[in-house]
């Protein structure tokens, strides 16, 4: 196989895995999955059915990712954070023809702990702190901490918090100290000036 699977684990038929991924003990892998290049999902990790992961995704210990759940390339799900797919989930309530997609964009980090309540997407490089709950969707490259979780700053692609912060000044720059990238505020957002090759 072009992919690695522990003896311990169960990939069940019509799931795509792609090359240099690597699935670990005790995870089990649902029907109608698409999993890319070079993840790495850690113990006890479940995914699908139909659920989608790029390429170069980090699943950490503990973690489900569930129907609707998309998680584009680079994504970082720290251990035992969680995603949900219903709203108002009811034990005897059939809700399945209920569930909401969440979107994970790229490169984003979702820390140890956090909760992602379906229905959002979460913006590129953005930075969910651990144990921190998202109620709403999340900008591009916000630090995001808390229950509910709020912006308390901006974090660079290179996954350092900028400076300064958490109250920028609209139309300001900031510069990442370490990789040198240039980012400007504006509108309650921070956009990129360049990027890391």
């Amino acid at each position: 196989m072009k992919y690695t699977v522990h003896e311990s684990s169960y990939v069940d038929d019509n799931v795509e895995i792609d090359e240099d991924t690597k699935i670990w003990h005790f995870c089990h892998i649902l029907k109608n999955t698409k999993i890319g290049k070079s993840c790495s999902l850690g113990q006890n990790v479940v995914v699908g059915p139909n659920a989608i992961l790029g390429n170069n995704v980090k699943v950490q210990n503990n973690v489900s990712i569930y129907d609707g759940v998309i998680l584009e390339d680079d994504v970082f799900c720290g251990p035992s954070m969680v995603f949900t797919n219903v709203i108002n989930p009811r034990s005897h309530i059939i809700r399945k023809h209920e569930y909401k997609q969440t979107l994970i964009r790229k490169g984003a980090t979702i820390g140890a702990n956090a909760t992602v309540v379906c229905g959002h997407t979460l913006g590129r490089y953005c930075f969910i702190g651990a144990g921190s709950v998202v109620t709403k969707n999340i900008p591009d490259f916000a630090l995001i901490v808390g229950n509910p979780g709020r912006i308390v700053g901006w974090m660079c692609q290179c996954g350092l918090k900028l400076h300064p912060s958490p109250k920028l000044e609209e139309n300001s720059d900031l510069v990442c100290n370490t990789c040198k990238c240039e980012y400007h505020v504006e509108n309650g957002m921070l956009l990129e000036k360049t990027r890391i090759p």
